[in-house]
């Protein structure tokens, strides 16, 4: 077997699982799960009819690459959405969704042979940033959150040393699960350090259309832009149709930016056999050309945080993010002693309710783990089942 699988860390729903495997929720209450991200509200109908009408599709092998209308309607949907101008055939290219993209670039970019490869990565992250370079054969390095800085990463945390051994960094922007957006000023660090080490950033986006003010979210490729960064050197984004459009199935996303780098990732995927069925293409354009169910979609989540976080705000450390649609909370300290895996399974065996300890979605770094004592709450249900949950944490915190 492959050596570098031993020197994967357990997901974190592994874990909780291990947890929880000899508590009994108390039968009084149905069950109600805030632990896992997974988008619940109704595929939007325009899909579904694209999957129907295009299902001659499924007769024919698709191209890695993907169809021109695909690629064309992903880079129109970012000029749109971010006044940034690509090329579909060199810049663009469709992905099964941004868990594979995350995972494979780091496949493509990471050279081994070079002595300590090194990965930075955002603390809290989302996982699939550390399996991704073990398995590259390289080694991880973090930048924790700052509560300070509305939980910005601390990227002078790296020092100099370990900057010069990084060849990836994963970027999360709007965070898994903090909800914050790196403004442009974060970015520009982030450049500037690229420009002097030659690392790849990796700028995973796919909570970019679920936000809570008037402005949206900046993303990696208008920063760049903004900053006179046309040819997005060492500049690759990944977006989702997962959590904009409802469609966590259909393993839809895209990859965009350094032309150069999306050749390597083609070739390494071309390989790999990541090809998008046909039929998947044509619903994606569907989707990425209309913005009127994401619009709906995100009245949804705003409706529902605006009901929610000032229940919540009651009890626990905890604010509207600035998008995304986890609530980042922090347990009282008077509560379990502000022990998150405490308080979790505490409110699992007693009111029926699944949150995800903040501890498991982060690593010990610079002398603390900066998920302790926080909890993540993924409102992803309909607004009573989000808001008879609020209730119930409620009642569990003040009980104690």
């Amino acid at each position: 077997m492959n050596p570098l699988l031993g020197r994967l860390h357990a997901y974190p729903f592994e874990r909780l699982r291990a947890l929880t495997r000899d508590i009994t929720p108390n039968p009084a209450y149905r069950p109600i799960s805030l632990g896992i991200g997974e988008p619940r509200h109704p595929a939007p109908a325009l899909v579904e009819e694209a999957l129907c009408a295009n299902l001659s599709g499924l007769s024919s092998y698709p191209a890695t690459a993907g169809e021109p209308v695909l690629r064309e309607a992903i880079a129109a949907w970012v000029a749109r959405r971010y006044g940034v101008g690509l090329n579909p055939s060199t810049q663009v290219l469709p992905v099964n969704g941004s868990r594979e993209a995350l995972f494979a670039l780091a496949q493509t970019v990471i050279d081994p042979t070079r002595p300590g490869a090194t990965v930075v990565c955002p603390n809290p992250f989302y996982q699939i940033y550390e399996g991704a370079a073990l398995l590259a054969g390289a080694q991880t390095a973090f930048a924790n959150s700052d509560p300070a800085r509305n939980f910005a990463c601390d990227w002078g945390q790296i020092d100099e040393a370990t900057w010069a051994r990084t060849q990836l960094v994963y970027a999360c922007s709007p965070g898994n699960p903090t909800g914050a957006v790196m403004p442009l000023a974060e970015w520009k660090t982030l450049f500037e350090l690229s420009d002097r080490h030659g690392f790849v950033i990796a700028s995973d986006e796919c909570y970019s259309e679920i936000y809570f003010r008037d402005e949206a979210p900046l993303g990696a490729l208008a920063a760049a832009k903004a900053l006179g960064r046309e040819g997005f050197r060492n500049l690759i984004v990944l977006s989702s149709l997962s959590k904009r459009s409802n469609v966590p199935g259909m393993r839809s996303g895209f990859v965009a930016g350094d032309a150069d780098i999306l050749k390597a990732f083609l070739l390494y995927r071309t390989y790999h056999g990541s090809a998008m069925s046909k039929v998947v293409q044509a619903a994606s354009a569907a989707a990425w050309n209309d913005e009127a169910h994401v619009e709906a979609n995100r009245a949804q989540y705003r409706a529902k945080f605006a009901q929610v976080t000032p229940m919540l705000a009651k009890m626990l450390d905890v604010k509207l993010p600035d998008a995304g649609f986890y609530l980042w909370a922090g347990v009282p300290k008077d509560a379990h002693g502000g022990d998150d895996i405490a308080f979790s399974l505490g409110l699992l065996a007693q009111y029926n309710v699944a949150v995800l300890p903040g501890s498991l979605l982060a690593r010990e770094a610079h002398g603390q783990n900066p998920g302790a004592g926080r909890i993540r709450m993924a409102l992803v249900a309909e607004g009573p089942e989000c808001q008879e949950a609020a209730e119930r944490i409620v009642a569990y915190t003040r009980s104690l």
